[in-house]
């Protein structure tokens, strides 16, 4: 089918050049934003303000959002865009250097250093100007001269040897904070105050090796002793832009065993049934829906990390076990209602758990949405 019009071919040209020339200008806008943002960063870590500001950017969307919709454009593509200029100019804003909370701090030491999660803290120290040392295995024969003057010790092991090297640090300065990374809590915690009389802390980052920065990360932390000598530790996570989550030990090894463990083993679960099943995953993923793409996407991301650190967190509480044995319970009992075509019991069951997460299930339906769109948008061709 052929145009009538014979100056189609111009016009469209001509409507493109104006399409490229907002382009460029929307990159000049972008430069110029990002040199105000990373200004903004520099001025903020100065006087120790944290980058992240979530009452600041809360407005910031709900006036673009009523901007957006006055000039009859969408509220959610504006914010979509927002959203991620805002990410880079958290990263921007991340570069520059931040605010030493306690310039009285003599010493850091990471035990674990070199390791991917003990790097991230150890980098994040040094851009504050801390003194920072490192022990690693080969460092033990010197290690009584690294801790001798050190007001903050940190144990970023794996889990199998947390206890192990937490009993040689028994010689610690007094005033010397002592605190742990390890997704449990109450053991180490139990370890840390048997063998340090001071001031004592666990610490769970909920997040991986992978992050540029700490702006909008949740560190979960656990008092073991004498918070009021530690506090100046978690005012400088705040500084670098982390949520504090305070919790009791014991509820925070019940709330990882459904967060992490569960979930972490019924995803390995999943990965090893469909290679078990010899499923194509290239078709799978050609044919998969944005939903289902995000969840291979999931499965994926686990597949492609360390073995041991998933096998570390799955074996290190045994209590683990009952509750993963209920959770497949469960599936079975599931499953036998679909067996027995017991359609009603399932949409009972259903609508049970419905209830039971009550607004949470709306809410978490409108954020996987972006979530959801993301997904497809990557999907390759």
């Amino acid at each position: 089918m052929t145009n009538s019009d014979p100056d189609f071919d111009k016009k469209l040209t001509s409507l493109r050049d104006e399409i490229d020339e907002i382009d460029s200008d929307l990159v000049k806008l972008l430069q110029r934003r990002l040199a105000v943002t990373s200004k903004v960063g520099q001025l903020k870590s100065g006087v120790g303000r944290p980058i992240y500001d979530a009452k600041r950017e809360a407005s910031l969307f709900a006036k673009r959002r009523q901007q957006a919709s006055d000039a009859g454009l969408s509220p959610d593509l504006i914010e979509d865009v927002l959203r991620r200029l805002m990410r880079d100019s958290y990263v921007s804003q991340d570069a520059s250097g931040y605010r030493c909370v306690n310039p009285e701090c003599k010493k850091v030491v990471v035990v674990g250093g070199k390791g991917q999660l003990g790097s991230v803290f150890v980098d994040l120290f040094q851009r504050s100007s801390y003194q920072v040392a490192i022990i690693e295995q080969n460092d033990w024969p010197n290690s009584e001269a690294i801790l001798a003057d050190a007001s903050l010790v940190i144990v970023a092991v794996p889990i199998r040897l947390t206890t192990m090297v937490i009993n040689h640090l028994n010689n610690l300065p007094n005033e010397c904070i002592l605190a742990d990374l390890t997704s449990i809590k109450e053991s180490p915690l139990f370890e840390m105050k048997k063998v340090h009389a001071g001031p004592v802390v666990g610490l769970h980052p909920m997040f991986g090796p992978d992050v540029t920065g700490l702006i909008k990360q949740t560190i979960i932390s656990c008092e073991g002793r004498n918070p009021e000598q530690y506090q100046w530790l978690i005012e400088q996570f705040e500084v670098w832009g982390a949520k504090i989550y305070p919790v009791q030990a014991h509820e925070h090894d019940e709330a990882m065993s459904m967060v992490q463990v569960m979930r972490h083993f019924s995803t390995i679960a999943y990965g090893y049934h469909l290679m078990s099943e010899g499923a194509d995953i290239e078709n799978l993923v050609a044919m998969s829906s944005p939903i289902y793409r995000l969840e291979l996407i999931m499965v994926g991301r686990l597949f492609a990390q360390d073995p041991t650190l998933y096998a570390d967190i799955i074996f290190a509480n045994k209590d683990n076990v009952s509750m993963m044995k209920r959770f497949a319970y469960r599936f079975l009992e599931l499953l036998e209602d679909v067996s027995l075509d017991d359609k009603d019991a399932f949409v009972d069951m259903f609508n049970n758990v419905s209830g039971w997460f009550g607004d949470y299930a709306g809410d978490f339906l409108e954020e996987s949405k972006s979530m959801l769109l993301k997904a497809n948008e990557l999907k390759k061709h």
